[in-house]
């Protein structure tokens, strides 16, 4: 580990690779984590099956490449896929758990979660799965930074995205009642929101983002129908963070756990990446419950 430390001294270019690689997976991170912050805010529902969600949107990906359909041309498939496979879970499961109890929630994403982990593995088996979309690699500064072209086209396809999001949020029609429905539900009704409608449209949404999300990480890196939890554990680390309703604070705080994560993986190694992901929520959370306990005292 020491070793590893050094070598940020010794060579400062890969420090700047490593920064930038953890930039570039952090923009991929903030999406599904906008995602769960949507749902979560306008809905009251903690989806623990939002990497789920991520995963089945990267084997829709896989699906149309075998096809032989380029991956980057699958992106709006696997959102509108992805779209009607949240719209049905809504309308199954989902609905009999808005307005309940948050712990009750957990457990109905959780069932969720474990169906379409099984799901996926017996139809396209637990192997690890990529789809190449045949690009190739920018090199700057004699060759000592390398950067891959199709992480820096996600990059501009995420804040493409992002920015389409809050267009549609603010300047629709639907936009408007979600967030009128995020405000509040009770007075939303009240003035003519259907909020079934609303609610039904904002999971169908955040899988949507979901599966344009999991297109780019079968793209970038690797699937598998277990690989879920991880991007769940992420995206609830970085709501947590940013908070919700702010999509500018769910990027930079995507960006800087996508930072920290891979420097944490090659300062650790790798087989320690994702057990530093687990540590940090469980300091974020403790960090943040002291918070809001000197709040509520300082209140009172």
């Amino acid at each position: 580990m020491i070793d590893n430390l050094l070598l940020f001294f010794q060579a400062p270019p890969l420090a700047l690779q490593v920064l930038i690689d953890g930039i570039l997976v952090g923009a991929i991170l903030a999406i599904p984590a906008y995602g769960m912050a949507l749902v979560w805010g306008v809905m009251n529902v903690i989806n623990v099956a939002q990497g789920e969600l991520v995963v089945m949107g990267g084997f829709v990906t896989l699906v149309l490449f075998d096809l032989g359909l380029n991956p980057l041309w699958s992106i709006p498939a696997a959102a509108v896929v992805m779209y009607v496979v949240g719209w049905l879970l809504y309308r199954l499961v989902i609905f009999r758990v808005v307005d309940r109890d948050l712990f009750i929630s957990i457990l109905a994403t959780f069932g969720i979660s474990i169906l379409l982990q099984q799901l996926l593995n017996q139809v396209f088996g637990a192997d690890i799965q990529t789809a190449d979309p045949k690009l190739d690699s920018w090199t700057f500064f004699g060759d000592t930074i390398t950067v891959a072209q199709i992480k820096v086209i996600s990059f501009a396809l995420v804040i493409v995205l992002g920015v389409l999001l809050i267009a549609f949020l603010k300047r629709s029609k639907l936009g408007r009642a979600i967030r009128a429905t995020a405000q509040n539900a009770r007075a939303a009704r009240i003035m003519g929101v259907d909020t079934d409608k609303v609610y039904a449209s904002t999971f169908a949404l955040n899988s949507a983002i979901c599966g344009a999300a999991g297109a780019l990480v079968v793209m970038t890196w690797i699937i598998h129908p277990f690989l879920g939890i991880l991007y769940t554990v992420r995206s609830f680390l970085i709501v947590v963070v940013a908070g919700l309703g702010s999509m500018g604070g769910v990027v930079v705080s995507a960006l800087g756990l996508g930072a920290l994560e891979n420097y944490a993986g090659f300062i650790l190694g790798a087989e320690f990446q994702v057990a530093f992901v687990y540590l940090l929520m469980v300091v974020i959370l403790i960090l943040r419950n002291l918070y809001l306990r000197r709040q509520r005292k300082y209140l009172a």
